[in-house]
C-alpha cells in the first residue's frame, strides 16, 4: 500500500456530511467488517440525497484502512467524469478507464472509475488488472448491464447504490444479485429537514389505452409519439404549462425525439423561450443548451431521456411528464430532477400528463423498499393497467365548456354506477343511456332561454357524450368500432329529439314558469 499512499490526499472539499449520510456510512462499514469478502450489499437513497457524496467518503475511508483497491462503475461516460471529480474533492485521485485511456500507469492508482461497457471490453481483453480490487461500487445499480461483470469480481465486496431498488428487467430481479438492502432516508424526511424541495403535483386524467408496451416492458416510442404529437395533446401540454408553470424554469420529458421537436415548435409558436435536446446533439450543442437553460430564469427545455440521470440543475422550478412510463425508476428519476432544495426554492411543480402519479402514487409517498426488493414481481403485477386506471377517472368538462353550464350545480353523470344500480334491480342496460340523455338534456335546458339555445349547448357536449358511450360499452363488454359509432350517433339524435319534445315541460319544472316567448 506504500506506493499508493500518494494517491490518497487531503479532502479538497469543505462539504460537511449530514447526520443521515454519516449513519449510512457507518451501517455500510459495519457490513464490510462482518460480512464475507464477496458480499453484495445494496444501498437505497432518494435522488438528491447525496449518494455520490456518501460513496466517495466510503472510498476515502476504505483506502485509508484497507490494503486493497476500489473500482467504481457507472452506466454513462458523463457519470464517470462527475464521479471522478467528486472523488478528487474527497482526496481520492482516480483513473478513469475510458475507451481511449492509457492504462500503462494503472499501478499508480488505488481507485478506478469506469463505464460498464468500456470496462467489460477492457476486462475481456485483459487490459486492466483487477486482482487487487477489494471493493466495487456500482452507481445506479438498478440497471442490468452491470450484472454481466459480476463474474470478474467473485472475491470483492460489491456495494450497489440506487434511488429505486427495482430492476429495470422483470426477468432479472435485484435480489438475485444482492444479498441485502439497506434503506436510507425517505423523501419525506429529506423534505422535512430541507434537503429536498416538496412537489406540488397537478395530475391530468389522460386516455392512454392506445399506447403499446414493447419488449423492454415500457411503452413503445412509436405508440407514444402517435398519441403525444396529436394537436389535442400538444394543446393540453401548452395549456397545462400556462396554467401551472408559466414563467417557471421548466424541464419537459418526452418519449421520442419527434414528440420533443413538436413540443419545441408548439411552445416557440406561442412565443415562449424553449430549447430541444436529445442524444443526437454534439457535446458543444449540449453544453451551449444547458448553459442557456441554467442562465435563463424562465427557460423551458424539452428533452428525451438523456437528462434523467447525471444532470443536476437546482434552479429547475417545474417538471412536466409529457409521457407515460411503466418504470418506477424512471418516474422517480424524472421528478427528482426538480427536487433540489435552494434557499429561495422549497417547492417545485410537477405536471403529470401520463397517469404516472395514479400508477405509482405521489412522488415522495412512503414506499416499502424492503418488500419491493424481496418481492418485485408482486409489486409490478399489482400496478394497475391503463384500463383500470381510466375506469376510476371522473370525466370533467373542460373549463371553457363548463362555463357555458354555469347555472348547473352538477354536470357529472356516473355511467358505471348507474349501470350497476340498474342491472342490480333487473332493469335493461339500455335505461343507463336513457337516464344519461335525460341528465344531459336537463343541464342544457337549465342554461338556456329557448330550445335553440339548448340545441346549441348540446353540440358542446360531444366529448362528454363520447366518454359516456365508451364507459357504457365497457360495462356491457361490447366495444367494436362500428357499434360505438352507431351508439354515438343514436345518442345525439335522441338527445336532440328529447330537447325539442320536452323543452317547455322541463324548463317549467326547473324554473317554476314556462319559457318567455
Amino acid at each position: 500500500m506504500a506506493e499508493l499512499a500518494i494517491e490518497l490526499q487531503d479532502k479538497k472539499t469543505d462539504k460537511e456530511l449530514y447526520s443521515y449520510q454519516k449513519g449510512a456510512i457507518n451501517q455500510i462499514f459495519e457490513k464490510f467488517e462482518t460480512a464475507p469478502d464477496d458480499y453484495h450489499l445494496l444501498y437505497q437513497l432518494p435522488t438528491g440525497g447525496g449518494k455520490t457524496v456518501i460513496f466517495s467518503e466510503i472510498v476515502r475511508q476504505y483506502l485509508k484502512h484497507h490494503n486493497k483497491k476500489v473500482l467504481v462503475m457507472t452506466h454513462r461516460i458523463e457519470l464517470c467524469n462527475q464521479t471522478s471529480n467528486m472523488l478528487t474533492s474527497f482526496g481520492v485521485v482516480s483513473k478513469v478507464v475510458s475507451s481511449t485511456a492509457n492504462l500503462d500507469d494503472q499501478e499508480r492508482y488505488s481507485c478506478f472509475v469506469a463505464m460498464v461497457e468500456t470496462l467489460n471490453n477492457r476486462l475481456n481483453d485483459n487490459k486492466l488488472d483487477i486482482s487487487d480490487i477489494g471493493l466495487v461500487i456500482i452507481d445506479e445499480a438498478h440497471y442490468n448491464s452491470f450484472t454481466k461483470l459480476f463474474k470478474f469480481f467473485e472475491k470483492s465486496f460489491i456495494l450497489g447504490v440506487t434511488a429505486t431498488p427495482l430492476s429495470s428487467s422483470k426477468e432479472l430481479p435485484m435480489n438475485d444479485n444482492y444479498d441485502e438492502l439497506i434503506v436510507g432516508e425517505t423523501i419525506e424526511s429529506l423534505i422535512e429537514n430541507e434537503f429536498l424541495a416538496r412537489a406540488d403535483i397537478f395530475q391530468y386524467d389522460m386516455g392512454l389505452t392506445s399506447l403499446e408496451v414493447g419488449s423492454n416492458g415500457d411503452y413503445t416510442v412509436k405508440s407514444s409519439e402517435d398519441l403525444y404529437t396529436s394537436n389535442s395533446m400538444l394543446d393540453t401540454l401548452l395549456n397545462a404549462y400556462q396554467k401551472h408553470a408559466a414563467e417557471k424554469k421548466t424541464l419537459i420529458f418526452n418519449n421520442g425525439i419527434n414528440t420533443s421537436i413538436q413540443v419545441y415548435y408548439t411552445f416557440r409558436a406561442a412565443g415562449l423561450p424553449i430549447a430541444h435536446l436529445d442524444n443526437t446533439a454534439t457535446k458543444k450543442q449540449r453544453k451551449d443548451i444547458l448553459k442557456w437553460f441554467r442562465e435563463t430564469p424562465n427557460a423551458i427545455l424539452t428533452s428525451v431521456s438523456i437528462l434523467t440521470t447525471g444532470f443536476d440543475e437546482p434552479t429547475i422550478d417545474s417538471i412536466i411528464l409529457n409521457r407515460a412510463t411503466k418504470s418506477l425508476t424512471l418516474y422517480y428519476q424524472m421528478i427528482g430532477r426538480g427536487s433540489r432544495f435552494l434557499n429561495n426554492k422549497s417547492t417545485f411543480t410537477v405536471i403529470d400528463l401520463g397517469n404516472n402519479c395514479y400508477r405509482f402514487g405521489p412522488w415522495g409517498a412512503d414506499l416499502d423498499w424492503q418488500t419491493i426488493f424481496k418481492y418485485p414481481e408482486y409489486y409490478v403485477d399489482k400496478l394497475m393497467s391503463d384500463e383500470e386506471l381510466e375506469d376510476n377517472f371522473r370525466h370533467e368538462l373542460p373549463d371553457e365548456i363548463r362555463k357555458e353550464f354555469a347555472k348547473s350545480e352538477e354536470v357529472y353523470f356516473d355511467i358505471k354506477a348507474t349501470y350497476i344500480q340498474a342491472t342490480g334491480k333487473g332493469e335493461s342496460s339500455k335505461v343507463v343511456l336513457e337516464r344519461s340523455i335525460i341528465q344531459h338534456a336537463k343541464i342544457c335546458i337549465e342554461n338556456s332561454e329557448d330550445v335553440f339555445d339548448a340545441l346549441t349547448l348540446a353540440k358542446l357536449l360531444n366529448g362528454d357524450i363520447e366518454h359516456r358511450i365508451q364507459s357504457y360499452a365497457k360495462c356491457i363488454s361490447k366495444s367494436t368500432n362500428n357499434f360505438l359509432i352507431w351508439l354515438l350517433d343514436d345518442y345525439k339524435k335522441k338527445l336532440n329529439t328529447y330537447l325539442r319534445q320536452n323543452f317547455n315541460t322541463v324548463f317549467e319544472e326547473l324554473h317554476g314558469h314556462p319559457p318567455v316567448d
